[in-house]
């Protein structure tokens, strides 16, 4: 357990550039990433892939780029982008949000994943890096993950990453002019080194055969390793 009786909080998140094997996070900027964001977003097939946010529809780039100033100057979010090594190509986002350094606390989401990381290590690696990032150089207590209480596949993607369920917050608020309960997942430092572990495992390269498929399952590794420690 950690001692808490001299904790002084932990710096606010800023914007890092954290770079993987697969995939390299790098800190939004408008003038290089919008157009390629939109791109790897799928255009104006980016409303689907983001049923479950809480803005309207968009209706152009120009909706889009408004939305991210918007979550920037308005809603203190640090916008970082995904991109492809192999390709050079931005695939996805994530922010930090929501960010308490008093008590150490912050909140990934904002996520979407474009197409082109469907079925790679790329979401993952991302995830790992921006987890390690929160926990390792910033000290920070408690990483959460929330989204609409209906979104199952965010919901699947928190527990495989290691996030723990923690209850949902019913009427938390309004999305597209309906009702929105929300899921509420942590990982808390207490969790990290065996969630780390287990990332760290599944991202080796001899966890992945010549095609590039993965051997065995992060849930799995995590498990085991559980096991082993308990």
């Amino acid at each position: 357990m950690r001692d808490l009786s001299t904790f002084k909080g932990c710096p606010a998140p800023s914007p890092v550039r954290l770079e993987g094997r697969f995939v390299t996070v790098e800190p939004y900027d408008r003038d290089k990433h919008l157009q390629a964001l939109w791109d790897g977003l799928g255009g104006m097939g980016i409303n689907p892939l983001l049923t479950y946010f809480t803005q309207p529809d968009f209706g152009s780039i120009a909706d889009f780029e408004s939305w991210l100033d918007n979550a920037r100057t308005k809603g203190g979010w640090l916008t970082h982008v995904f991109r492809d090594n192999a390709s050079g190509k931005i695939v996805g986002m994530a922010n930090y949000m929501r960010a308490d350094p008093a008590n150490g606390v912050v909140e990934v989401g904002g996520v979407a994943h474009g197409p082109a990381m469907s079925r790679t290590p790329l979401a993952t690696e991302a995830h790992y890096l921006m987890a390690k990032h929160v926990f390792d150089d910033l000290g920070y207590r408690r990483y959460e993950w929330k989204c609409h209480n209906e979104n199952e596949a965010s919901k699947t993607t928190a527990r495989r990453y290691g996030f723990t369920f923690e209850g949902v917050f019913r009427q938390h608020m309004l999305s597209k002019g309906k009702n929105r309960d929300t899921a509420w997942f942590s990982i808390i430092d207490g969790d990290w080194p065996l969630v780390k572990a287990a990332f760290e495992a599944w991202l080796a390269p001899d966890n992945f055969d010549a095609e590039g498929r993965q051997k065995r399952k992060l849930e799995d590794i995590r498990a085991e390793l559980a096991r082993a420690v308990a």
